[in-house]
């Protein structure tokens, strides 16, 4: 932990916050082409070009002026083009396809449904070339399967979803392999189903607690023989697994010892890095990603080591997204880095060739940029804890204001990578600390349930330990200390500034839960069956007047007479998950009183800020937010 001699310039917000000039590329299947996303029409839109073309080359297919698109991929047939986009963040997500032999014309959305209904996952169905399996509630309480042929537009209900909590585990061929049912008590019950009687008999149940978002990793073997489980089995850590669907046998497919599977991308397939790499021709799985202090990945297919062996020679960075064509003769990849964004590289196994994508911030010099380093603490109760430490290039790290980063979920995980928020503040002087509390994803089934009851409690020890920690490194200065988070993030800001004011100079919420008893009132009826092995178990259920109560006690709303702390507050008008109405209750209490509060209110956003001008603008208010009080 130490700082250069060279002090590097200041970053501003248009240069970390603005669409990059080219992210996320995939390879068609035919691997003629590279699909990816780049600025267009004042958005972030889907490109096409040649394998052997660059940008000047390239035509934009999408001609989206509303909001940027995050998620696309290929159809089996390469025709065909399909993304997933919403209506200014209200995350009712809507399938919509692009014929890549008429790039010019209007995209077709394949899933009119009506509003309060949306495409929850949607895959190719490798059997089937222009047939995707899209999952939706058109029923608003239930996940049913529909088969979509692509070049038609026509739908046709495949599965119904058996009951509330219960779900379907299709083979490569779409048929039903196993049933994964939610029970009253929150665990998951995994039953084998017989291809010829459709009977069901039951293999194992797992806790549900210990999978705060369901079991995180379920899925069938493409042949139907298998279930796929991530699975702490008797251990601590969770690996991944391998279910005998005829004698239930369990195999472990990858472990790696003392760390867990990385089950991030369960939140946001295809925008965050997968858990899990297959092959793109048969369905199996090649690679696994686990966590550490930079993510490792456990190559499983020993037929991948060479290309995987290859992939790595290209970057010093992590492999993040991974894409191929039918052959498996040509890659794209790309890579986590800290201090280089969104590297891709193609890497063609028959000719040998690897030749790096076009950069997509030439405008950031790495030398500007501040390393992440991972570090490792106690909190008070001796559970370990680890995080991430930014540190601002060119200043001594002593004495410096600290900005204490949280994560959302709180079921997910920081994760080594490039942090534009991080690298910001760290540009502006700021040292800035993330740290995987209790409850977080990634660090063994013990860290997770340590987490149970501990909302604005043990939970909020561990960043307050990790402040602590911090001001005995001597790095941070103890009045200069200030806390930021979006989601449970921004519920963490809150809980310092209600619960802890006097440790935090100012904080920055960005949708974050004011009142636990009404965020939980709010959801939706379909997620109601898998709330039991989180929230209920977790927190607390509003339907029960002393949990209720208990959860009133743990929220910032129910103390904002105690607030004192100088906050920002930014809400996305659109949000599905926590209602602006607990960010309008809050900033009317606090101006009340006279508190200082900065309220940002997007009414082209939802649950985070996600057009470029209006992440800009947040991060132009945030900079101004600490700069005056830290």
């Amino acid at each position: 932990m130490t700082s250069t001699d060279r002090r590097p310039r200041r970053l501003e917000a248009e240069e970390l916050f603005a669409d990059p000039a080219f992210a996320s590329p995939l390879i068609s299947p035919d691997g003629d082409r590279i699909a990816y996303l780049a600025p267009a029409h004042g958005r972030r839109n889907i490109w096409v070009r040649g394998i052997g073309q660059d940008h000047d080359d390239a035509r934009c297919v999408t001609h989206d002026e509303r909001r940027g698109i995050s998620t696309f991929f290929f159809c089996e047939d390469p025709r065909w083009l399909l993304y997933l986009q919403d209506t200014d963040g209200n995350e009712d997500w809507h399938l919509f396809r692009v014929d890549l032999r008429s790039p010019g014309s209007p995209a077709v959305d394949l899933t009119p449904l009506p509003p309060g209904s949306r495409v929850f996952a949607a895959e190719p169905l490798r059997s089937r070339p222009a047939t995707v399996l899209a999952t939706m509630n058109r029923r608003p309480a239930a996940l049913d399967t529909f088969l979509i042929d692509v070049p038609s537009g026509e739908i046709h209900l495949h599965h119904e979803q058996p009951g509330p909590g219960q779900d379907l585990l299709l083979d490569g061929d779409g048929a039903p392999a196993f049933l994964a049912r939610v029970t009253e008590e929150g665990d998951t019950e995994f039953s084998a189903i017989d291809p010829a009687s459709g009977q069901h008999q039951v293999l194992l149940r797992v806790g549900g607690a210990d999978h705060p978002m369901g079991v995180e990793i379920q899925q069938a073997t493409p042949d139907g023989s298998g279930l796929v489980l991530g699975s702490y089995l008797d251990g601590d850590d969770m690996q991944l697994v391998r279910v005998d669907r005829s004698t239930g046998k369990i195999r472990v497919l990858a472990a790696v010892e003392g760390w867990s599977l990385d089950i991030l991308s369960v939140l946001a397939p295809g925008v965050l890095p997968p858990t899990l790499y297959t092959d793109r021709r048969s369905g199996e799985i090649l690679a696994a990603r686990f966590t550490g202090p930079r993510p490792h990945i456990e190559v499983i297919d020993p037929a991948f080591a060479e290309v995987h062996a290859a992939l790595s020679e290209l970057s010093d960075g992590v492999l993040g997204s991974l894409s191929s064509d039918l052959s498996g003769h040509r890659w794209v990849a790309t890579y986590l880095h800290d201090r280089d964004p969104h590297v891709a590289w193609f890497h063609d196994r028959t000719t040998g060739e690897s030749r790096r994508l076009f950069p997509p911030s030439p405008h950031l010099d790495p030398e500007d940029l501040a390393h992440m380093e991972p570090v490792a603490l106690s909190a008070r109760d001796g559970l370990p804890l680890h995080g991430f430490l930014t540190l601002p290039p060119g200043h001594p790290p002593r004495d410096l204001p600290l900005v204490l980063e949280v994560h959302g979920g709180p079921w997910v995980h920081d994760s080594w990578g490039f942090n534009p928020q991080a690298q910001y503040l760290a540009s502006r002087g700021y040292a800035v600390l993330q740290v995987n509390y209790r409850g977080s994803s990634g660090y063994g089934r013990r860290h997770t349930l340590a987490a149970i009851g501990e909302f604005a409690g043990a939970m909020h020890d561990d960043l307050l330990d990790a402040v602590d920690w911090a001001i005995a490194q001597g790095i941070a200065d103890p009045n200069r200390v200030g806390i930021l988070g979006a989601s449970y993030g921004g519920y963490a800001a809150l809980v310092g500034a209600a619960f802890t004011p006097e440790r935090f100079a100012a904080a920055v919420d960005i949708v974050g839960i004011a009142d636990l008893a009404s965020f939980l009132e709010s959801l939706p009826p379909v997620s109601r069956p898998y709330l039991r092995s989180n929230w209920l178990t977790y927190v607390g259920d509003p339907e029960d007047p002393s949990q209720e109560a208990d959860m009133r006690a743990r929220s910032p709303l129910t103390h904002a007479d105690r607030i004192t702390t100088p906050l920002l507050i930014a809400h996305g008008a659109n949000d599905a998950r926590v209602q602006r109405t607990e960010s309008d209750t809050l900033v009317a209490s606090l101006r009340e009183r006279g508190v200082a509060v900065g309220y940002l209110l997007a009414d082209d956003e939802g649950h985070g800020f996600g057009n470029p001008e209006n992440q800009i603008r947040l991060q132009q208010a945030i900079a101004e937010h600490f700069a005056t009080y830290l």
